[in-house]
């Protein structure tokens, strides 16, 4: 026995009621869902330098006081936390993507830094920690003969 396809009617869904195409396009297609599934961290530089390690962390939207910044042992740990501000106004929003949520990078200190040398500052939306070094773990530079 042979199957017949019959050609079928395409439903012109837009016609019905376009809003309700409009919001699922929405929700499935704008990266609604996979967006508030992925962690959110920020980006991270780490540069050595002869005297000291340099931490870079892109973090813009805050404030001096959003961070701490605790060291354990070897561990250095960077925390953020910004709360949502509550506003009395209602607001109807189409897409809202702004994310006051918290975060957390821990990174592993070699065992020539210094603990007692370790600066942070916040400028432009970037966190910079200098982590220095021991004095015996600077290499000196020398020059050597050749015989």
């Amino acid at each position: 026995m042979a199957l017949i396809k019959f050609p079928t009617k395409s439903l012109n869904t837009d016609a019905v009621n376009p809003f309700v195409n409009t919001v699922f396009d929405n929700l499935f297609n704008d990266n609604f869902i996979s967006d508030r599934l992925v962690s959110r961290v920020p980006a991270v530089n780490i540069s050595e330098s002869e005297k000291s390690f340099k931490i870079e962390m892109a973090a813009p939207g805050l404030d001096k006081s959003d961070f701490k910044i605790n060291v354990d042992k070897n561990l250095i740990t960077i925390s953020a936390e910004k709360k949502e501000e509550q506003v009395s106004e209602e607001k109807l929003y189409s897409k809202k993507e702004f994310n006051y949520s918290s975060f957390s990078r821990s990174f592993t200190l070699p065992e020539t830094v210094d603990y007692s040398n370790i600066e942070a500052a916040y400028e432009g939306g970037i966190l910079i920690l200098t982590v220095g070094k021991k004095e015996d773990a600077i290499i000196a530079k020398r020059l050597i003969e050749v015989k």
